[in-house]
């Protein structure tokens, strides 16, 4: 066991490891760009529906059974019945990664949304203010905690299965791992495993903390 992991922090110290387009620099840009992609788009997806469903209460209980039934869905399995119908690219990978990430984004947004005191809602609309005025300017900032904690764990989530863009032969941190299983290297696989697990990690820890710094200052602010 102990030169297992000698052996592992050889691999990820490896200066000719980092190099190069097989190189853990190249595949965590790859892995990168997968993830922040298709997180973007699910939340271009969720976050308008979050909102929009918080906002009237209208159609609550389709979108968030919708949103449980795309996570339930075999991310793997949705990968390989995409790439059946389409073909060789990344629409396989980015469907699914986009299919695991809306839940999260749909949910916190309207329970973001749900959480806003009907008394203050009703006092910005006896002040004079419309439907998307309440929206935009109580509703939603009243939310963004919630909202931004859902981003968070979809793109945590997405980048933790990210590694499925090497099951049809891309790239990304998740080739270090296929690659490694056929090749019987248990080095590899547990330093492509490593790897995810600290960028998910590092990507959770300064989300976290950019997210405390925002509304601690906010906070102050209205004080």
């Amino acid at each position: 066991m102990f030169e297992l992991f000698k052996n592992l922090a050889k691999w990820l110290t490896s200066g000719s490891q980092w190099a190069g387009t097989d190189g853990i620099a190249h595949r965590l840009a790859e892995h990168l760009q997968y993830s922040l992609l298709a997180t973007l788009i699910a939340a271009a997806i969720g976050l308008p529906l979050g909102l929009l469903i918080g906002h009237t209460g209208k159609g609550a209980f389709l979108a968030i059974n919708l949103a449980s039934f795309g996570r339930a869905l075999p991310t793997v399995g949705l990968v390989v019945l995409v790439f059946l119908a389409s073909g060789l690219s990344m629409w396989p990978v980015y469907i699914a990664l986009v299919a695991l990430a809306v839940p999260s984004i749909v949910t916190n947004t309207y329970a973001g949304m749900t959480a806003v005191d009907p008394d203050v809602k009703d006092a910005a609309r006896g002040q004079g203010m419309r439907g998307h005025q309440v929206l935009f300017q109580v509703e939603l900032p009243l939310a963004l905690p919630l909202i931004m904690t859902g981003l968070r764990l979809a793109l945590i989530q997405v980048v933790s299965t990210a590694t499925v863009a090497a099951y049809v032969s891309f790239g990304g941190l998740g080739r270090f791992v296929f690659d490694g299983l056929a090749q019987r290297d248990l080095v590899q696989v547990l330093g492509g495993a490593v790897l995810v697990a600290v960028v998910a990690i590092v990507l959770d820890l300064g989300l976290s903390g950019l997210q405390r710094f925002l509304f601690r200052h906010r906070t102050a602010a209205l004080r």
